[in-house]
């Protein structure tokens, strides 16, 4: 599947739209710790990024490089159930409205989204 320009013109779209809900919930409300948000939407796809490149690839035994993976995995779906749990959690106190709540968890979600699209569309094929 090749990815052309169309591509990264949407997904750069989709991604500022994501950024902009997340600073209007901030800038809105006067309340800046959604944008935690985008640090653990950001950081998330990491651990599998980690993981992947310390499993060995050549090897053609599957299950000896599995624990390392699925630790990534693991790592990485924690940061994604944060970055929607964390803004349910700052509104539940009251340290944010839900209002910001809601605009913060979509704008995350389009943030991670965009990054796990960007990943699948440019990913290079491993020839054998």
């Amino acid at each position: 599947m090749a990815a052309g320009l169309k591509t990264i013109i949407a997904l750069s779209f989709v991604l500022a739209i994501g950024f902009l809900l997340v600073i209007l919930s901030s800038a809105l409300f006067h309340s800046y710790l959604t944008l935690l948000v985008v640090a653990t939407y950001v950081i998330a796809p990491l651990p599998n990024w980690i993981c992947g490149r310390c499993a060995n690839p050549d090897d053609f035994m599957e299950s000896v490089g599995s624990a390392v993976v699925d630790f990534g995995r693991f790592c990485t779906g924690f940061l994604v159930v944060m970055g929607v749990a964390l803004p349910a959690l700052l509104a539940h106190c009251g340290l944010i409205a839900v209002p910001a709540m809601a605009m913060s968890i979509v704008g995350g979600l389009l943030i991670y989204g965009t990054i796990i699209s960007f990943t699948m569309f440019f990913q290079e094929e491993q020839d054998f």
